[in-house]
């Protein structure tokens, strides 16, 4: 029972949070297009914040932009360094300039924090999973917000909500509702963002009805001391890549705040391991793959 409370505990102070590009571009595959030249780049910041230019937009993933050590950590995890364990590999400015959307895949600080509230133009748009996360993002002044759905379009990108689930059993519930999305274009290739999932029914569905090329999975196997991995852990990512043999699949939410379990040493080993390194990727913070 004490130890049900204190992850319980973990879980509402990322609730209370809510109220209160760097390196060069590692070459990748480029998307032949008679009618475009435009390339799809992930730019990986830290944590679950990326930067996606996709059909000639640009798009800020889940951005936590705070210093490292800004916020206390989360308790009854593995280590109790505050948060975040890193600094961002860029700044603020670089990351944020130009943006033309932002997407959310749910309002956790580690995904959303003060920092971005504070920076981000308050008429900017922003895409969340619910009416309540519209209304919770509305409160710190921005204006332009819509609750993502599956067959929304913006400047000609479809975006489309998808499943995700935060966590097994009782951890699930405990975490609250997420979602994931997919990027589709005429003339690009198609991305699928998972979002704070770990491997389940839902997100085999994605992959069979949308058929991504890219994918990005959050595969740091954060969890607290009891309840299991909130998020994806190894054998979780080895289920995607047998899921989507021939897709890119880079792996993020790694290494920058103070519940997370698997390491990118770890990680890079098993991939090896399971011979997945030509589809797996683990990008260092302000990596950036062009396709």
């Amino acid at each position: 029972m004490k130890s049900l409370k204190l992850m319980l505990a973990a879980l509402l102070l990322m609730a209370v949070a809510l109220a209160g590009c760097g390196n060069p571009k590692e070459s990748g595959e480029e998307k032949n297009s008679a009618n475009k030249e435009e390339q799809i780049t992930i730019h990986h910041i830290r944590n679950a914040t990326e930067v996606v230019e996709y059909a000639g937009k640009k798009f800020l993933i889940d951005p936590m932009l705070a210093a490292k050590g800004t916020y206390e950590p989360f308790p009854n995890a593995l280590r109790n360094d505050p948060n975040p364990l890193v600094d961002l590999p860029t700044s603020i400015d670089s990351i944020i300039k130009d943006v033309d959307a932002i997407l959310l895949t749910h309002l956790h600080y580690d995904h959303f924090d003060d920092a971005a509230k504070t920076v981000l133009p308050k008429d900017i748009k922003i895409f969340v999973q619910s009416e309540a996360d519209a209304k919770e993002v509305k409160k710190s002044g921005f204006q332009d917000v819509e609750v993502l759905q599956e067959d929304t379009v913006f400047e000609d990108v479809q975006l489309i909500k998808t499943e995700a689930q935060h966590g097994r059993g009782e951890m699930a519930v405990a975490a609250g509702s997420v979602m994931g999305f997919v990027f589709k274009h005429p003339d690009e290739k198609t991305l699928y963002v998972a979002g704070d999932t770990v491997w389940y029914e839902a997100v085999q569905k994605v992959i069979d009805t949308h058929k991504p090329e890219i994918i990005i999975v959050n595969g740091g196997d954060n969890q607290f001391l009891q309840g299991g991995s909130l998020i994806m852990g190894k054998e979780d990512i080895h289920k995607v890549y047998q899921a989507a043999p021939d897709s890119k699949i880079i792996v993020v939410h790694m290494e920058a705040v103070n519940h997370w379990a698997l390491s990118r040493k770890e990680l890079k080993a098993f991939i090896k391991e399971k011979e997945m390194s030509s589809n797996v990727l683990v990008p260092d913070d302000g990596e950036a793959y062009s396709f």
